[in-house]
């Protein structure tokens, strides 16, 4: 299943591998869901994952975003025309519908209100977990 991590979920993911956001990036990980992704969203990745409060490894930081390259799915992104209200999480958005990905996985789900995010669903990790399972029922 192709999907969109948000970061909040991703730097969650690691930093407590027991929870949702850590099943989650288990999966990425295992090969059971491929991210997609854009040029800005790698960058941010990386911004956030190299910053000292949380303590990762430069070497593991690297070698998960080269993971995240090569089994994700580049995204050629095409701006939206209605902004979210917070427009740091336009990436998110735009390369879920580009790639049209299942879905966007965020801990932030009021900044994607449905009216504004073109059809493309938007799960918490909890909600995303349960839609998974569904889907593979």
């Amino acid at each position: 299943m192709n999907i969109v991590l948000d970061t909040n979920v991703l730097v969650a993911g690691l930093l407590s591998p027991f929870g949702a956001c850590g099943e989650i990036v288990r999966m990425v990980s295992s090969g059971k869901l491929t991210l997609s992704f854009d040029a800005r969203i790698l960058a941010e990745y990386d911004e956030v994952l190299r910053r000292p409060v949380f303590g990762f490894e430069e070497e593991k930081v690297a070698a998960l975003m080269e993971y995240i390259v090569h089994s994700g799915k580049a995204a050629a992104s095409l701006p939206c025309a209605d902004p979210l209200p917070d427009a740091d999480d336009m990436p998110f958005l735009e390369a879920a519908a580009a790639n049209k990905a299942a879905c966007i996985v965020t801990g932030n789900q009021k900044h994607f209100p449905a009216d504004m995010c073109q059809g493309v669903k938007v799960f918490s990790p909890r909600e995303f977990l349960t839609f998974y399972k569904k889907q593979k029922q």
